[in-house]
């Protein structure tokens, strides 16, 4: 069984994985983890819980136009979420704008996964490829950035293999 999210992490982890897999613990294993999904359903809480965690780490940063779920974001195309930028002229200014949106799967998961990809998508505010800097960034916003990522992808793995969890 080939865990596609989970390609880049060692073997034996991948062995461990696909043993959950086999023994249908997977699902238990993220639920215990994470026992509930968040409130934040609309466009309109997604901006404002997404706006917060930038004015509470990244204030200096460029201001955000727009922060939507996006269903058009496939997590086969290993996107999560999307980060746009756009100058405009106006007048003899030149205004960034800034557009995150996220896949709407993830209007139904932890809030723990939400604010990994939101976190991941205010980094590129600042760095815009994933370097080091990129992922001190992350750290800085969220202690605990790299187990949600593995956890998010073995969400991901869950969804894949065996359904909905939230």
């Amino acid at each position: 069984m080939k865990l596609r999210y989970l390609a880049h992490y060692p073997k034996n982890l991948q062995d461990q994985i696909r043993d959950l897999i086999t023994a249908g613990k997977l699902a238990e294993y993220i639920l215990q983890r994470y026992p509930d999904a968040h409130e934040i359903k609309t466009d309109k809480a997604l901006y404002g819980y997404v706006y917060d965690l930038k004015e509470e780490f990244m204030r200096k940063s460029q201001p955000l136009s727009k922060v939507v779920y996006d269903g058009k974001i496939h997590v086969i195309n290993n996107a999560l979420g999307t980060h746009t930028y756009a100058a405009r002229v106006q007048g003899s200014k030149i205004k960034m704008k800034n557009e995150i949106r996220i896949a709407t799967m993830f209007k139904n998961t932890p809030e723990a996964f939400l604010r990994m990809i939101a976190v991941h998508e205010l980094a590129h505010l600042k760095e815009k490829e994933h370097n080091k800097a990129f992922y001190k960034l992350c750290k800085h916003m969220e202690p605990h950035y790299h187990q949600l990522e593995f956890d998010v992808r073995l969400y991901l793995t869950q969804i894949e293999s065996g359904g909905k969890l939230y």
